[in-house]
């Protein structure tokens, strides 16, 4: 059999023998799934996605500390929504991308260690239904370990805590019913970065065959987009990298919500999903399966692979930067500001409704903030830890004006931790009475987030 013959799409006939018909798609799926779920490494993934978030979600919440350097992580006492997205946070930096290196990483790679290439093209006789039902069979299992993730943390959080509020990134309570549209939407949209992840997989697993760099593929490229994401780049640059999606989910839980970073995220992530496949797709056919030391593409690696990946990341950049206007970090003393008096307001109203006092409204706290950068020298914009913040605020009932002093680390993704720095009987405390029972201060320090785009 040669490459040319192979490659050709027969619907009837394949090389060596007139007549005879193509194994169907099904039967090759069927097969490939067998495959998958037989290897010991895909059953204890299955095992570990289905039973170890919830697990660990529902110990984590046992305990009288908390994960607090987590988004999300200091209100698992409260709620049983934080815990599924403490879990989500986790999967987009270390599950998923294990997952696609574990899976799609070596769905082409395991049939050049075992050396059955020939076996199997001889049996099928198509280069297309193999590429199809090896990429159906890994995308399915990753749609299986993915499900697995979402629902054992769901569950896990509401056994532990139940379906009560949430707080979301600008101190504005959700609903038990809002937080879990906002859940499982948020877990949706991170199934476009892990398309991406799985897509360079099989490429990888293509194009090295045997070698080990084939699996390890989709992890590289993550750890690559997650050191990107922690420097100071343009945001045009910051959104056109497929793995953005993984934290721009943090703007479903803002009011209103921050859609336009994580519609960029997810385009892009499905983009380089479709041309990391096709590129895939187009090495697997020029592949030379008669030459048994030949294991991986070679000089096309480059030519079929990494350039029009690197075409698509250029091109990506220059339209978003088009459509964005997105030339700087995106984090200005403007946006600091309003963003710090939204959420004082939504969370100090949130204190006082825990601590049984009147009712007040936004008006009469009348919020504003004022925030410099490294004590107001230099540039006033982009990510860090000197971020300093004064919130003035009118006091229920007295008809006077109080502030609160709070520290700011901002990081480049815009998520930023607010540290209380006085006065005491309001920020001072990480617990507060509520109803005769110590619950934690919301305003003791809480996130938020800066959304990136211009208003």
């Amino acid at each position: 059999m040669t490459p040319t013959v192979a490659a050709a799409p027969t619907a009837t006939a394949g090389a060596g023998t007139p007549g005879r018909r193509a194994v169907p798609v099904a039967r090759i799926l069927r097969m490939e799934l067998v495959k998958q779920f037989s290897a010991w490494r895909v059953r204890l993934l299955l095992l570990l996605c289905w039973l170890g978030p919830g697990l660990l979600v529902f110990g984590i919440d046992q305990q009288s500390t908390l994960p607090s350097d987590t988004l999300f992580g200091r209100w698992m006492h409260a709620t049983g929504w934080a815990g599924s997205l403490v879990v989500l946070g986790v999967a987009g930096t270390w599950a998923l991308p294990l997952v696609t290196s574990m899976v799609a990483g070596d769905v082409f790679a395991s049939e050049d260690r075992l050396g059955t290439w020939r076996h199997l093209l001889i049996t099928v006789r198509s280069y297309r239904r193999i590429f199809a039902a090896k990429a159906i069979a890994g995308l399915t299992v990753i749609g299986l370990l993915v499900t697995g993730l979402a629902l054992s943390g769901i569950v896990g959080g509401l056994l532990a805590e139940g379906s009560q509020p949430l707080v979301g990134l600008d101190g504005h309570l959700l609903t038990g019913a809002d937080a879990a549209g906002d859940v499982l939407l948020a877990w949706l949209c991170v199934l476009a970065p892990t398309l991406a992840l799985a897509g360079l997989g099989l490429l990888g697993s293509i194009a090295l065959g045997r070698s080990p760099m084939g699996l390890l593929m989709p992890m590289l490229a993550a750890l690559g987009m997650q050191l990107a994401q922690l420097l100071p780049l343009p945001v045009a640059v910051r959104l056109a990298l497929p793995g953005y999606a993984f934290v721009s989910w943090n703007g479903l839980f803002a009011d209103p919500q921050q859609r336009g970073e994580l519609l960029i995220g997810v385009g892009v992530s499905l983009a380089w999903a479709v041309l990391a496949t096709v590129l895939a797709y187009l090495l697997f056919l020029r592949r030379d399966f008669t030459n048994l030391n030949n294991d991986g593409a070679g000089r096309r690696a480059l030519t079929l692979g990494v350039l029009p990946l690197a075409g698509l990341l250029a091109a990506t950049i220059s339209v978003v930067a088009v459509v964005t206007d997105g030339g700087d970090s995106g984090i200005t003393q403007d946006k600091v500001q309003r963003s710090m008096a939204t959420a004082f307001t939504h969370l100090y109203r949130y204190q006082q409704a825990q601590m049984r006092q009147p009712p007040v409204t936004e008006a009469e706290l009348q919020t504003s903030a004022s925030c410099d950068k490294s004590e107001g020298l230099g540039s006033q914009q982009g990510p860090g830890n000197d971020w300093r913040c004064t919130v003035s605020y009118n006091v229920p009932g007295y008809n006077a004006t109080a502030q609160a002093i709070y520290q700011l680390d901002v990081s480049a993704t815009g998520r930023y931790i607010a540290d209380g720095d006085g006065p005491v009987q309001l920020n001072g405390y990480f617990l507060i009475v509520s109803g005769g029972q110590a619950v934690p201060n919301p305003l003791w320090q809480f996130d938020g987030n800066v959304d990136l785009l211009p208003g």
